[in-house]
């Protein structure tokens, strides 16, 4: 059905509904109330079992066609899916955007996708649904229902009809038997006592004798993978070069216990020299943790939403980063809210699969994970974890590297700022856009200079270190020197235009500076020198001052 087909059929409706919503929004409209809408729509689609929902523009309540100039620039509408995405859980956004062109005016067709399963839907933490053709927050039995609708099925827990022991690869057995004494040290004196059938009941991989698609992920021979289709038992490791061109890849099915080990060996975590003569850095480390490796790997199998039918990607970059994917959403709704509660999660995608590798010594389930990741990052003064939650995909990035001498000096020099400041500066380091809140904050505490939208990492306590050169290419050197090339410039010459003026300047100032900034700073510069009564103007042309 097109959007012009769609439309019809919505005016052909009984009007508004808890799926539909239709606003004139003639001129414009409160974006906060969009997402408000956008987060009552996919939850009422979800509660009511349709696949989406729909937001139109351009039409009043009493279903008459009155046309929108909301956003009428095609860049700026579809702007407009990241922006929603941003402030709603699990980066949700608009399936599409539909314009149509009716006889009285244009409309918006704004297609919602309903909440997925079990996770409804936020709008910058809060929930809302309708109550017939009203907003309002999502009543709590209805959080509950949405909430409920996965925990009567754990994938992991499935057993395998037909599979036996022979599945099992006895190579992987004996593996997870060491791993369990790791892990259970009281236990370890009577494990050999234990028939493998005893031990995998013991290790929760199997239930009462019968072999699980935990069982076959962790411990199954590749040949056995068949038992979990259509999900794919699957870690590709990918190796690309600067250009991001691919160096080299190879696939590792089951038993994904062995596999895992394979694959992080398969990283070459190479050894890096810190540049700085400075004795805050310690010589050389290697590029990753291990810790950080094994952490962000067996998470990706442990929370992977295997009825997706897609695989965990290791991707190994020459430039000093590792990025591991995998499909499925993320429950907890947002990094900051795992870091800042530091505690287990309340619910699991795979629990079953989860407390399995727990008694694998492959995770833990006390929740500091993540956290603990940050903290390894912080502690080699390296950017933090970049985590990507895009609809059905959870990515997180690790850089083996300094990004920015001001940023690693800086946690090198404030041993103990605390970790949410350090996530701030982590952005200013990579570029990112901060609050106004956010700016005033780091401001204060002095850990920034610059203007909007050009911050970076403050020198006040790196002036105490020798290595200042990072934060004297940001500052841009004393006013000094610049008035002592234009002066050289006008003397040589005997005057010289506006233009040979930024043509030698351009280039010299600091490049956290855009051209706009440059070309004030030149005009400043001459002014100042014209006031000290060193320059003067002679129509277009600057020359030394006869005064």
């Amino acid at each position: 059905m097109d959007a012009e087909q769609q439309l019809h059929r919505l005016l052909a409706s009984s009007g508004e509904s808890e799926v539909v919503e239709f606003k004139e929004a003639k001129n414009g409209y409160d974006f906060s109330k969009l997402g408000k809408y956008f987060s009552a729509l996919s939850n009422e689609a979800n509660l009511k079992g349709m696949p989406s929902a729909w937001l139109v523009f351009g039409v009043k309540d009493n279903l008459q066609v009155v046309g929108s100039q909301f956003r009428e620039a095609f860049k700026d509408l579809q702007s407009l899916k990241k922006e929603v995405a941003d402030k709603v859980s699990q980066r949700l956004s608009f399936i599409d955007i539909h314009t149509v062109l009716h006889p009285d005016g244009r409309v918006l067709l704004f297609e919602i996708p309903a909440a997925p399963q079990g996770l409804p839907v936020t709008w910058e933490g809060h929930y809302y649904g309708r109550d017939g053709e009203s907003l309002g927050p999502l009543s709590l039995e209805e959080i509950e229902r949405i909430r409920g609708q996965n925990r009567p099925q754990d994938w992991s827990a499935g057993i395998c009809p037909g599979a036996s022991l022979a599945d099992l690869s006895t190579e992987a057995i004996a593996l997870a038997r060491r791993e369990f004494a790791t892990k259970h040290p009281k236990m370890a004196a009577e494990l050999p006592a234990w028939s493998d059938e005893t031990f995998l009941n013991k290790s929760k991989l199997t239930i009462q004798g019968q072999i699980t698609r935990t069982a076959i992920l962790l411990l199954g021979k590749p040949e056995a993978a068949h038992w979990l289709n259509p999900a794919s038992p699957t870690i590709s490791w990918i190796l690309k070069d600067r250009d991001g061109s691919e160096r080299d890849y190879q696939h590792f099915s089951c038993p994904l216990l062995a596999s895992a080990d394979e694959v992080y060996r398969k990283i070459r975590n190479l050894k890096y020299r810190y540049m700085s003569d400075s004795s805050l850095f310690p010589e050389e480390v290697d590029q990753y943790d291990p810790f950080i490796i094994r952490e962000a790997l067996n998470n990706a199998i442990a929370h992977q939403d295997y009825q997706l039918g897609g695989k965990v990607s290791v991707v190994e970059f020459e430039d000093g980063q590792l990025c591991f994917s995998n499909p499925g959403a993320f429950i907890p709704g947002s990094v900051e809210q795992v870091i800042q509660a530091d505690a287990p999660e309340s619910r699991y995608r795979n629990r079953f699969l989860t407390d399995a590798m727990v008694n694998l010594n492959m995770i833990d389930t006390i929740g500091s994970g993540i956290r603990k990741m940050f903290l390894i990052q912080k502690n080699r003064f390296f950017p933090l974890p970049e985590y990507q939650l895009e609809q059905n995909r959870v990515q997180v990035t690790i850089t083996g590297r300094v990004l920015d001498i001001s940023y690693a000096r800086k946690l090198a020099e404030l041993p103990n700022l605390a970790l949410d400041d350090i996530i701030l500066l982590d952005r200013v380091q990579k570029h990112k856009s901060l609050s106004d809140a956010q700016v005033r904050h780091l401001k204060a505490q002095r850990l920034i200079e610059g203007r909007k939208p050009n911050f970076h990492i403050s020198a006040q306590v790196a002036r105490h270190s020798d290595d200042l050169a990072q934060y004297i290419l940001n500052r841009g050197i004393d006013d000094t020197h610049y008035k002592r090339l234009i002066c050289e410039l006008i003397q040589q010459s005997g005057s010289a235009r506006r233009s040979a003026i930024d043509k030698l300047l351009v280039d010299k100032l600091p490049d956290v500076l855009d051209i706009q900034q440059k070309a004030h700073k030149i005009k400043n510069l001459l002014q100042s020198l014209k006031k000290q009564g060193v320059i003067e103007p002679k129509g277009k042309l600057w020359q030394m001052s006869k005064g």
